[in-house]
């Protein structure tokens, strides 16, 4: 495996991007690069920085055995792709408020003062928050990773695509882990396209925005 060059041209990262459905199967992503671009995702922004976006990075031909029946209609992407990576979200996230906020303090990056007035105002915030309005938060949060990830895997020169046709009520468990904590957001399949993705339309600005 060989680690891409980084494209910093941020406009033909955006302009560039397509949903790509089949990509080279002998193009693989080591595990240092798939880290760093998962790395590099997380700078992504979420509700009050708890992080809730969890990473369950299929590639093995057992994990991807495993996916194609929960796939549906995404069988091309599961095959050829160097992974499918489940976006999962995390209802128990506020359990890393202490470790975050803890090392904030110990990088300088805020007062140990203004660590307990937040730690204090998040705990009360998440005991009295509904179910529902904790799983639309991480939904949320969960979105805006995958966009960044899809972004810095064109970055690194690899292709994606956001799959949101799958199981998602058997994903979670299909995988050995907790159903009732971790909700699952959307797929995202990564690898070299061995096609070029079709361009698409998008409405026009006037179209889509209110200004008042």
């Amino acid at each position: 495996m060989q680690q891409t060059t980084i494209q910093n041209n941020f406009n033909e990262i955006i302009t560039g991007r397509r949903s790509i459905r089949n990509y080279d199967p002998t193009v693989k992503i080591s595990k240092e690069e798939m880290t760093q671009i998962l790395q590099e995702a997380t700078l992504a922004p979420s509700s009050v920085n708890l992080q809730p976006w969890r990473f369950l990075v299929i590639e093995s031909a057992e994990g991807k055995a495993k996916l194609a029946p929960l796939a549906k209609f995404n069988q091309v992407q599961v095959e050829t792709s160097a992974a499918v990576i489940a976006i999962l979200g995390d209802l128990q996230s506020v359990d890393n408020a202490e470790e975050i906020y803890g090392k904030a303090v110990e990088l300088g990056y805020m007062s140990d003062e203004i660590r307990e007035r937040q730690l204090t105002a998040i705990t009360n915030y998440y005991a009295h928050i509904s179910p529902e309005l904790n799983k639309d938060t991480v939904l949320i949060d969960g979105g805006l990773v995958a966009m960044q990830l899809m972004l810095v895997a064109r970055a690194h020169g690899y292709d994606t695509n956001p799959i949101g046709g799958f199981e998602k009520d058997q994903i979670v468990a299909a995988f050995g882990l907790d159903a009732t904590r971790y909700v699952p957001v959307m797929l995202v399949s990564i690898g070299k396209a061995v096609e070029a993705g079709y361009t698409s339309v998008r409405l026009p600005v006037d179209k889509v925005a209110f200004w008042k």
